[in-house]
């Protein structure tokens, strides 16, 4: 457990009491290598106010059920969908109630080679008693697999082919062989509770494929952006105050103003208002559920040192514009369309005030 103040803690430290008393009360059967059962891993991540379990991520049931069920079988759990969709947070929230550890992570775009994928060697080592354990420096894959804990890999599409290759021996066969070792060291089997939890971004489609080998072993779930504006707005307003008690800011977001953020958000990603009208999508914004968090916590943060603590409507705007438009000039105006077509006709002292705003100092 870390004492000193860090940016952002791993779920298993963020939500610890919940997590402590999760295990002491739960009774349904465990798989082997689990600290908890299936259904008490669910009722971290979905929630239960009875009970004063937050929820922590907004999905059907079904789909956080069909993942679970996955890792404790011996095929892995593929996330996809839209960038912002939270597939990392619900494979870190899965990975700390399972087994306590969420940091065994892969970064697709970061890795080039198999050895930083399974092992490497401590050269000083290596060469002063040659191949021996004591030399050998194991890689998140062979952590996950010594200590019986859950790997994720982030962004797998992002991987070279040659490197999900060598994922599919160790997802069929649970064993890594280290040729350079003699006897029981030259092999490492899996212990109960290993399993891999992969991301992709839809958009990464065409990056690298993935083998069909490798999608065999692994169970397909597609994450989709949250439906329901109200349980969006709950998000936004939970996430967000998160973020700035982790900034050090005494501010709690104002619901007008993020009721305001997530119609927005949610109507430019649809391409469709609320009331079934056909909008314009942004083509260089991810118009998603964790963009507008960063949005709401950047104002927050604005409001604490620069409005003595209240985040005001005729703030928006400036928000609004650095995280949607981008560098995109076109997008610049479909948004002017939205805010002239959509934005005007709303209805309250907020959308008022945005709307006015808009006109005076960001109309293309």
């Amino acid at each position: 457990m870390h004492t000193q103040q860090i940016q952002r803690r791993p779920a298993e430290e963020y939500y610890a009491d919940e997590l402590a008393r999760l295990r002491s009360e739960d009774t349904w059967p465990k798989p082997p290598g689990w600290l908890l059962s299936p259904r008490a891993v669910e009722t971290f991540v979905l929630g239960d106010p009875a009970r004063n379990i937050a929820p922590k991520f907004v999905a059907p049931s079904e789909i956080v059920t069909r993942v679970i069920v996955s890792l404790a079988t011996q095929r892995g759990a593929m996330l996809v969908g839209e960038p912002g969709t939270a597939k990392s947070w619900l494979s870190e929230l899965i990975c700390a109630a399972i087994c306590d550890n969420s940091t065994l992570i892969i970064q697709g775009g970061a890795i080039e080679t198999v050895t930083q994928l399974l092992y490497t060697w401590n050269s000083a080592i290596l060469e002063r008693k040659g191949p021996c354990k004591e030399a050998l420096i194991p890689g998140p894959i062979y952590r996950g697999m010594e200590q019986g804990l859950l790997v994720r890999y982030e962004e797998i599409a992002r991987s070279a082919p040659a490197l999900q290759d060598a994922l599919l021996s160790i997802m069929s066969e649970r064993a890594i062989t280290v040729p350079e070792l003699a006897g029981d060291d030259g092999i490492l089997y899996a212990r109960d509770g290993f399993n891999l939890v992969a991301t992709s971004n839809t958009t990464d489609l065409g990056v690298n494929d993935m083998s069909s080998a490798l999608k065999r072993r692994m169970n397909f779930e597609t994450i989709r952006p949250i439906k329901a504006v109200d349980d969006e707005i709950g998000v936004v307003m939970r996430e967000a105050e998160k973020a700035l008690r982790a900034s050090g800011v005494d501010v709690k977001p104002d619901e007008d103003i993020v009721r305001a953020l997530v119609v927005i958000f949610h109507e430019l990603r649809n391409g469709q208002s609320l009331d079934g009208r056909s909008t314009d999508r942004l083509a260089s914004a991810v118009m998603s559920t964790a963009e507008a968090v960063s949005v709401a916590h950047a104002m927050g943060v604005y409001a604490y040192y620069y409005r003595d603590g209240s985040m005001l409507a005729e703030d928006f705007n400036d928000f609004l514009v650095g995280t949607a438009i981008k560098d995109d000039i076109a997008d610049l105006k479909r948004m002017n369309h939205y805010f002239e077509t959509e934005v005007a006709l709303k209805e309250g002292p907020v959308w008022k005030t945005i709307y006015e705003r808009w006109q005076a100092g960001f109309r293309y």
